[in-house]
């Protein structure tokens, strides 16, 4: 499903096109240690791997349900450590928030970070009670679809998924076959098929929304279109909002506000 012609390190090239991207890091860490601070239960284990670790943050009240939030960075890079503050819009009203981590490449392959966020689940299935509601970003888009295909989670852990949100999600892995980052990845043919969401059956009783900032770059735009439209036809629950004014980065900060347009979807 590759196109010829096309540059895609470019394609995939979010910073290059967002003004003041690289000092974003920084930013976002300098305010996560700053939610973070007394508020929550830090470098909770799921695994045995130093990185299958989350951060896990309660609502003054008996929570409503969990929010599982899975951070982007193309699988190799960045950690749970820079996203607590974005847990502040669904604990204000009322949900739990975990920030969760997970191993990156190229010490693992997709594959295998897939199968960690299924033993998230699967842990949170057993400490938690209530509705489970998945958002992922970037990479974290496709690692929430994922769990949404056949045959990946079990049907009991399932039945706790009240929706996923892809928040400017990968769902097509192909083009990375032909980027520069893919000596990182490590991805081959075989792999990036079995890992993309767009050509995999989605289970249909699962919710799911694309939202995607209306100023994406068009590889990002395509493949939300390509998602809705497929599992649409799937007859799955879909639903997808273009953010007004929005970009690969800012998307996500109305995650902060308790009436921001994110928070009111992935709780919708």
């Amino acid at each position: 499903m590759s196109r010829a012609g096309i540059d895609w390190n470019d394609a995939f090239d979010n910073s290059g096109y967002v003004n003041g991207s690289d000092a974003l890091p920084a930013q976002w860490a300098a305010r996560a240690v700053l939610t973070s601070e007394g508020r929550a239960k830090l470098d909770q284990k799921y695994g045995n791997a130093l990185s299958k670790t989350y951060d896990m943050f309660e609502p003054r009240t008996a929570p409503k349900g969990t929010v599982i939030f899975v951070h982007g960075g193309f699988w190799h890079m960045l950690d749970k450590s820079y996203w607590s503050h974005f847990a502040s819009g669904c604990l204000d009203r009322g949900w739990r928030v975990v920030m969760l981590g997970y191993p990156l490449a190229p010490q693992v392959r997709i594959v295998q970070i897939t199968a960690a966020l299924v033993q998230m689940l699967t842990h949170m299935d057993d400490i938690t009670t209530g509705p489970t509601r998945l958002v992922g970003h970037s990479a974290g888009g496709h690692l929430v679809t994922r769990m949404m295909c056949e045959g990946v989670l079990p049907q009991h852990i399932a039945e706790r998924v009240a929706r996923v949100v892809s928040v400017n999600g990968v769902h097509h892995l192909a083009p990375l076959l032909e980027t520069e980052m893919n000596t990182t990845l490590c991805l081959d043919q075989a792999e990036a098929d079995a890992e993309s969401p767009v050509q995999l059956r989605a289970v249909d009783n699962i919710p799911v929304t694309f939202f995607v900032g209306d100023q994406e770059r068009p590889e990002f735009l395509r493949q939300t279109r390509m998602a809705a439209e497929l599992w649409s036809a799937q007859a799955v629950n879909v639903h997808t909002v273009y953010d007004p004014n929005t970009h690969h980065f800012n998307v996500i900060d109305s995650l902060q506000i308790p009436t921001g347009a994110l928070t009111r979807e992935v709780l919708r």
